[in-house]
């Protein structure tokens, strides 16, 4: 067998197992995640996975939820998904580019200008670093709707806050290590807030209530603080459409 291709199942209790590609957080294994799920999704459409209900993606893994009805068909999916998994082609670039509104004003990036000058950079610096990247949407979670996206780059890597906020304001712009994230509401967190966006992550009435998805890419496009108003009461009145968010 090929060590490149080589994927780990690792049982998730009685109706789920998780398929594992590597243990860091690197676009090749995202890649093979994704191309493990087109692969899914096809055999899931030839009925070739009788089961199997649903599937989730994270970083380098994929859990796959089953109600399989005995022991006997549950073998035989587990088979069937490691080989799909093993011979699924990676798939690097799946997903719609997005070009999202964010606002760096003082008053929405509390932990920006001592981020900045941790790293020995201005703040107008860091924030050109944060704009000026094509970020990769890894994985949905924490909560419905929350992207977690790479890769930063290494000019901005910084550890959690040392002690995390009891309240992070909704459309809050976060960024830790490499990677980057947007709160869809208000939560605790850890991770330095440097920013805020005005666009709506999910809408559980819309037909797809997350706006991203993994294999997506963001760029964000630095507003003013009057224009984040302006399209804040436009997102807030659903008028700001995500037609008008796509690259």
């Amino acid at each position: 067998m090929n060590i490149g291709k080589m994927v780990r199942l690792l049982p998730l209790g009685d109706g789920a197992v998780t398929l594992q590609f590597g243990t860091e957080v690197s676009a090749e294994a995202n890649a093979r995640v994704l191309g493990f799920c087109k692969a899914l999704t096809q055999a899931k459409q030839r009925g070739e996975l009788p089961g199997v209900v649903e599937w989730v993606p994270a970083f380098a893994a994929v859990t796959v939820h089953a109600d399989d009805a005995d022991e006997a068909a549950a073998a035989a999916r587990d088979a069937k998904l490691l080989a799909l998994a093993e011979a699924a082609a990676p798939l690097p670039a799946a997903g719609r580019r997005w070009r999202l509104p964010a606002c760096f004003d003082a008053s929405f990036a509390p932990d920006l200008a001592a981020l900045a000058d941790a790293r020995g950079l201005s703040v107008p610096q860091a924030v050109g670093l944060i704009t000026g990247t094509a970020l990769r949407v890894y994985m949905l979670g924490f909560l419905p709707g929350f992207p977690y996206l790479g890769d930063l780059p290494a000019a901005l890597e910084m550890p959690r806050l040392a002690t995390p906020r009891r309240e992070v304001p909704e459309r809050s712009i976060a960024v830790t290590g490499r990677l980057c994230a947007v709160y869809p509401w208000s939560s605790p967190g850890g991770w330095h807030l440097v920013g805020r966006t005005p666009v709506r992550l999910f809408d559980a009435a819309d037909d797809e209530p997350a706006l991203l998805a993994p294999g997506d890419e963001v760029v964000w496009q630095p507003v003013d603080a009057a224009t984040y108003d302006a399209l804040d009461r436009r997102a807030a009145a659903g008028a700001l459409t995500r037609a008008e968010l796509l690259a």
